[in-house]
């Protein structure tokens, strides 16, 4: 269950459409469009529905994919992992902890040390440079 639990109504109040199609709906922005992909700032990545940190700058690599990619979160628990089989395949989503926002999906092919690819909607995020 996540911790921060708001009506369909009080999220549509805080997000963008935008952001709410992301977030709330499972949206996906089209790759190449997100304000984080060229993104090289330092700090943390945040949750931009409830603010909860997710990422550190220093783990986002470039994947090539069109999304910003980082090899690892920022906590152990700072995510959920959900399997997805919508589209036709069989992907896992990655949410937020905190509030269940939809985030992006985890792939097995990124670099080391993980091995893993957290491929994230811009809009799904809050960076706080440092």
């Amino acid at each position: 269950m996540p911790e921060i639990e708001r009506t369909d109504e009080e999220w549509r109040e805080v997000l963008t459409p935008e952001q709410y199609q992301v977030l709330r709906q499972a949206g996906t922005e089209r790759p190449w469009s997100g304000k984080y992909v060229d993104n090289h700032d330092d700090g943390t990545f945040h949750c931009a529905a409830c603010g909860a940190e997710l990422f550190d700058s220093s783990t986002k690599f470039e994947s090539g994919s069109g999304w910003p990619s980082f090899y690892d979160t920022k906590e152990a628990d700072a995510v959920e992992l959900v399997e997805d089989r919508s589209h036709g395949m069989v992907r896992t989503e990655v949410r937020c902890r905190t509030c269940g926002s939809h985030l992006g999906h985890l792939f097995p092919d990124g670099p080391a040390p993980t091995g893993l690819r957290y491929c994230m909607n811009s809009l799904a995020l809050d960076l706080e440079t440092s």
